[in-house]
């Protein structure tokens, strides 16, 4: 199967994924709005979300597939079954055991992530609440991880792209039933605890179909080759997390702004839609051949493979950042301002998705610089890149917060724009570093490619400002309905940019027609 029928089998089923939860999303965001019951939700899906991006959307999966991968080659099935089994049983108890003392201590945990509005009893109690409620999704998304590994390894995508969608099946039932805000927040969070359980269920019955029996029965063991995977896998999982942990930092330090956890968790549901639907799967199509390439020494094969990698990649990451940065107030006002989320709280939330989505083509080259390295087992170098980044978010986000509040400003676009220096600070000494080793340099078709849709990139930026102006004639003719409306535009745009990118050639047909093909 080629490279673009993998992405394109990812990519398709995070979209209808990301829909169903576009759709959740404008619910939940109706029913409990922007306020301190809205930050209390957002904090409560900072360890779920958090953990569910690192593990099921392929850092643990980056660390476990070569070693995995390596075993099933060299020493058959019933080996690299037996190496999943036992790093599965440790990975259950150690997560286990991670979400017990979660639950016990939570009160002080949400200090770190929630203390801004710890003074606020009432809501800080219900924070702590839900993310009790939400925090076994760890031990769930876990094994889901390794799950998804072992499929991945066996080149079957499907399930482990399709199993999140489970997660909005569940959230949006529980967003209608609710009838206040709080009520609405504590059902949400019950639906995501028992998502986590069944997007387990669903990748153990997957790996079953293919006749790998794994089974959690049994006393974890440290053997060689799970430490092996854990020596990985920790660094790998750090490496890969970057992003996830400085939307960590950035919520923390919203946390003394009431409203603004809300207003990034709005503005972080847009421009994740990219890094979802290209970044992860480009970056988890290409570990596989990177791995093999690197065990075969054939670097020619590896670089090619990267080639293709980043510019399909950047193809589709270029316009969709655009996009955001083109309309961000009126994206958010045109799909989640409704109920309790005001017009004020989308001009808040744009303000943050602007500067998120400049840095959106650095979000998706990090998941695609990464694999090189995790294919060569090198686990720390990124760990190392990404803890450097958080520091930068860190110590940049904290001085342009409080410096942005203290001149009478809102604070939190500061945040926004240290998260995605950062993430341009991460992808650049991915970049360099590949280069200095000679593991991988961009090829002159590769630039070509970039500049190609760079060139499609502009001529759509110049059909949205077109449709953004005679935006009130659209919405006039289909009977007002703003939501309709923006749709309408949304794909307007695409298909501006896929008669661009078809024109400048940044997308071949033959691409294309190989994506289809069965």
């Amino acid at each position: 199967m080629s490279l673009v029928r993998h992405t394109a089998v990812q990519a398709s089923l995070t979209f209808a994924s990301r829909i169903l939860g576009f759709v959740r999303d404008i619910i939940l965001a109706a029913k409990i709005g922007a306020g301190p019951v809205g930050d209390a939700w957002a904090t409560a899906q900072q360890f779920p979300n958090l953990f569910r991006r690192i593990f099921a959307e392929g850092a643990f999966s980056s660390a476990f597939v070569p070693t995995y991968a390596r075993t099933l080659e060299a020493e058959g099935p019933e080996a690299a079954r037996a190496v999943a089994d036992d790093a599965m049983r440790v990975l259950f108890a150690a997560t286990a055991g991670l979400t017990i003392l979660a639950q016990i201590f939570m009160p002080w945990v949400l200090l770190i992530i929630h203390g801004g509005q710890a003074g606020d009893t009432v809501n800080y109690n219900l924070a702590v609440l839900m993310t009790r409620i939400t925090m076994p999704y760890l031990t769930f998304m876990a094994i889901a991880a390794l799950l998804s590994g072992v499929l991945n390894s066996l080149e079957r995508f499907v399930l482990s792209a399709g199993a999140p969608t489970l997660l909005n099946l569940c959230l949006i039932p529980a967003g209608l039933l609710g009838t206040t805000p709080q009520l609405t927040a504590i059902y949400a969070a019950i639906a995501f605890f028992i998502a986590g359980l069944l997007q387990a269920g669903a990748l153990w019955w997957g790996v079953s179909r293919q006749g790998v029996k794994l089974s959690l029965i049994g006393w974890p063991r440290l053997t060689p080759a799970v430490k092996k995977v854990l020596m990985l896998a920790l660094p790998g999982t750090i490496a890969a997390s970057g992003t996830q942990i400085n939307i960590i930092v950035s919520q923390s330090l919203a946390s003394f702004e009431v409203g603004a956890k809300s207003w990034l968790y709005a503005a972080d549901r847009l421009y994740q839609l990219p890094l979802g639907l290209v970044g992860v799967a480009v970056g988890v199509a290409i570990l596989p051949r990177l791995s093999r390439a690197a065990r075969a020494g054939d670097t020619d094969a590896g670089a090619r493979t990267m080639d293709e990698g980043i510019g399909l990649a950047m193809a589709l990451t270029f316009p969709a950042a655009a996009g955001l940065m083109l309309a961000p107030v009126f994206l958010i006002d045109a799909f989640f301002v409704r109920g309790a989320f005001l017009a004020s709280d989308a001009a808040a939330a744009g303000a943050a998705l602007f500067h998120f989505a400049w840095g959106v083509p650095a979000f998706v080259l990090i998941k695609v610089l990464a694999p090189p390295y995790f294919a060569r087992e090198d686990t720390k170098t990124p760990m190392r890149f990404a803890l450097a980044s958080v520091a930068i978010n860190t110590l940049l986000g904290a001085g342009l917060f409080f410096w942005l509040k203290s001149s009478g400003a809102q604070g939190f676009p500061g945040l926004a724009i240290a998260t995605s220096t950062a993430a341009w600070f991460n992808a650049g000494l991915l970049a360099l570093t590949l280069a200095r080793r000679g593991w991988y340099r961009p090829g002159p078709r590769l630039a070509a490619g970039l500049i190609r849709a760079a060139l499609a990139t502009a001529i759509l930026s110049a059909g949205i400002a077109l449709m953004l102006w005679q935006f009130p004639a659209i919405q006039a003719a289909l009977y007002g309905s703003k939501s309709l409306a923006a749709a309408v535009l949304v794909l307007g745009a695409a298909v501006i940019y896929g008669a661009a990118a078809l024109i400048t050639g940044a997308l071949r047909p033959g691409d294309i027609r190989q994506a289809l093909r069965r």
